[in-house]
């Protein structure tokens, strides 16, 4: 499949979404904002163990300039991760602040360490982009898995989101002989079935974390996304199925040889049902969501039209050929996709 080649451009947030995530605690008064990391003075490569480039440079700034940089971002982490308790965060220091050209978002990761046992965690402060945040927000209220992020102005900050990276966990852990494959297929395809109901894209293995968790007998598998950029832009329907990306080929060759289409079938259909159920949870948020984003300028018309196109062919259904915007289009998949769960008894 032809991948990506472009940037999307930026959009902005609407009045109405801004709106909505006031309402639901996603915006708050932040002490730094991107473009004050934007003021470095220089950056050096920085490498891996290995040595090899990892296409992010470590950024320096002025002493007087880091020195509020560095208050304000520990305040920024305690009012992430402790609802501003800034009392228990006396003992963190920020050790380092990377920037990364690649990418939509631009983003600065940023290094926070613990002194008193050198623990460190990260969180990420990038341009906020309201397809992105769409994203994060569908991942919030459709996925398994709680994100936690905050917005204020033009400033997007996000948790870092622990795992294996998906190209690593292919090249090295794919040949371990304590691998459970037959559990790796099954969440590969409900995280191939989690992106496409939402129609969250470019889910290249660099884009995904794999988390393992020791069970009681063997290990449990959770793929969790970490790159929103291409939530519902592109105009291609394959761009929203993982399954598609040259780099998952093995992923896709694991579960063809272990698991047949029945069975295939059926962890599709488990994931279509737990999905209904997570909405089913927050129905009001989830509607205001859904009419912030049906308003929204989110992409090119040509891109619309074409998916629109190519989900009413794929799903035999003509209801995708009135959406006028690709906020429509989502829930309009949403919709259709989890109608399947009603047969199950869930209603979505």
């Amino acid at each position: 499949m032809k991948v990506i080649s472009r940037k999307k451009p930026h959009y902005p947030i609407s009045r109405d979404f801004r709106s909505y995530l006031r309402q639901y605690n996603r915006e708050c008064e932040l002490p730094v904002e991107y473009k004050d990391l934007m003021q470095f003075r220089q950056g050096v490569p920085l490498t891996d163990r290995n040595g090899k480039d990892t296409l992010w440079e470590t950024v320096f700034y002025e002493p007087l300039d880091f020195r509020r940089i560095n208050e304000g971002l520990i305040r920024i982490y305690a009012i992430l991760k402790a609802a501003g308790n800034t009392g228990v965060m006396e003992h963190l220091v920020i050790d380092r602040i990377d920037f990364c050209i690649f990418g939509n978002s631009c983003p600065f990761r940023i290094r926070i360490v613990n002194q008193y046992n050198d623990n460190a965690d990260y969180f990420y402060v990038k341009k906020a982009d309201a397809s992105r945040i769409y994203g994060l927000e569908l991942e919030e209220l459709l996925s398994p898995n709680s994100i936690n992020f905050l917005v204020h102005n033009e400033t997007l900050i996000e948790q870092h989101i622990i795992g294996i990276p998906g190209d690593i966990f292919i090249d090295d852990y794919f040949k371990r002989p304590s691998l459970n494959k037959v559990r790796v297929a099954k969440e590969f395809i409900r995280f191939n079935e989690r992106c496409f109901v939402r129609l969250l894209g470019d889910m290249r293995a660099y884009n995904y974390v794999v988390r393992v968790t020791p069970d009681f007998e063997d290990e449990q598998y959770r793929v969790r996304p970490i790159d929103f950029d291409q939530q519902s832009y592109e105009g291609r329907r394959t761009i929203y199925q993982p399954q598609f990306f040259k780099d998952n080929l093995a992923v896709v060759e694991l579960c063809t040889g272990l698991l047949n289409y029945e069975t295939m079938v059926q962890y599709q259909n488990e994931e279509r049902a737990l999905i209904a159920r997570r909405a089913n949870t927050a129905p009001y948020r989830l509607n205001n969501l859904k009419v912030c984003m049906s308003e929204d300028h989110l992409s090119e018309e040509e891109k619309i039209h074409q998916l629109r196109k190519e989900l009413a062919d794929y799903h035999g259904n003509k209801d995708f050929l009135r959406c006028e915007t690709m906020g429509e289009v989502v829930f309009t998949n949403i919709e259709y996709c989890l109608s399947s769960a009603e047969q199950m008894g869930i209603s979505p």
